[in-house]
C-alpha cells in the first residue's frame, strides 16, 4: 500500500552525525551513465526525482529513459515524483498538480517501479494548495530547496540543515544545492551542519547538466564530493530512508514555509 503512515509502536533509530541525504532533480542522462555507478561503488543511497518535463520525452542524449528509470530502481535507488510537466506548482490547480502526480505514478507502475513516496518541488516553487496535495497523496517527504533562510542563487548555494523537530516532512529544506557557485569549502559546510539531531540534504541537477548549465556539477567535482562523504563517515541515504529515523506522521508543531 502506497505511503503507509509508521506505526507508534516502531522504534526509530537515533539519527547519527554526518547524516546525508542525496538527491538529483529532473532525470538528467548522467544520473545513469555516472552518477549511478559511482554510488554503487561507495555503498550510497539516493533519490532520483523524475519529470517528464523539460526536454525528457524530445532529448534523449541529455535525459533518461523509463528504461533507464527503471534500471536505477533495480539497483536499489529510490524513483521520486517530481511531476509530469516540471511547472510551478502555485500556478496550478490541485486538479492539475494532482493529475501531473498521477501521471508519473502511472509511468513508474507501467516499467516496474514503486509508486513514488517522495516529492520534489520543480524550481522550490511550493505554496499551501501544492503542500494540500501532498498531504490527500499521502507522501511521506518532500524535499523543498534553500529559502526563505537562505538566499536563493540560481547557480547553487548554501541552505539550512534539516531539523526534523521543526521542520515539517513535507518541506525538506536542502542544505546544498551545488552548481557552478558552490564549491567544496560549501560541501564541507553542508556536512558540518549534519549533527546534534540534524540531516544535510543534498541535491544536484545533473553531473553534468548538460540543457541547464547554470544547475552544472562536474564529474570530477562530484566526485571530490563523494569522495570527502565515503573519507568521513558519512552515512549517505535516500530521501526515503528517511523514515528510519523519522517518523512523517508526527507533525505537529512543526513549521511550513512556503516559497513563490
Amino acid at each position: 500500500m502506497q505511503n503507509q503512515e509508521i506505526p507508534e509502536t516502531e522504534i526509530l533509530q537515533s539519527i547519527p552525525d554526518r547524516l546525508v541525504v542525496l538527491t538529483f532533480d529532473d532525470g538528467n542522462k548522467s544520473d545513469y551513465t555516472y552518477v549511478a555507478p559511482l554510488l554503487k561503488c561507495y555503498g550510497f543511497g539516493a533519490t532520483f526525482f523524475i519529470t517528464e518535463g523539460l526536454g525528457f520525452l524530445n532529448n534523449k542524449d541529455h535525459y533518461v529513459t523509463w528504461e533507464e528509470v527503471r534500471e536505477l530502481h533495480e539497483e536499489g535507488f529510490e524513483i521520486g515524483n517530481h511531476t509530469q510537466h516540471h511547472k510551478n506548482v502555485n500556478t496550478q490547480s490541485k486538479e492539475e498538480l494532482l493529475n501531473d502526480l498521477i501521471h508519473i505514478d502511472k509511468r513508474c507502475e507501467e516499467h516496474g517501479i514503486p509508486i513514488p513516496e517522495t516529492f520534489g518541488y520543480p524550481g522550490d516553487s511550493r505554496g499551501p494548495e501544492a503542500v494540500e496535495v501532498l498531504k490527500e497523496k499521502r507522501y511521506r517527504f518532500a524535499r523543498r530547496g534553500v529559502g526563505p533562510e537562505f538566499p536563493y542563487d540560481l547557480e547553487g548555494g548554501r541552505g539550512p540543515a534539516y531539523d526534523p523537530d521543526v521542520h515539517h516532512p513535507l518541506v525538506i529544506p536542502s542544505t546544498g544545492v551545488p552548481g557552478p557557485n558552490y564549491g567544496f569549502e560549501d560541501l564541507v559546510w553542508a556536512i558540518e551542519q549534519a549533527k546534534d539531531g540534524k540531516i544535510a540534504v543534498l541535491t544536484f541537477h545533473g553531473v553534468p547538466a548538460l540543457e541547464h548549465p547554470w544547475v552544472d556539477t562536474s564529474p570530477e567535482l562530484f566526485k571530490t564530493y563523494m569522495d570527502y562523504l565515503r573519507d568521513n563517515s558519512c552515512t549517505v541515504i535516500a530521501l526515503r530512508d528517511l523514515a528510519k529515523y523519522v517518523n512523517p506522521s508526527k507533525v505537529a508543531g512543526k513549521s511550513i514555509t512556503y516559497f513563490p
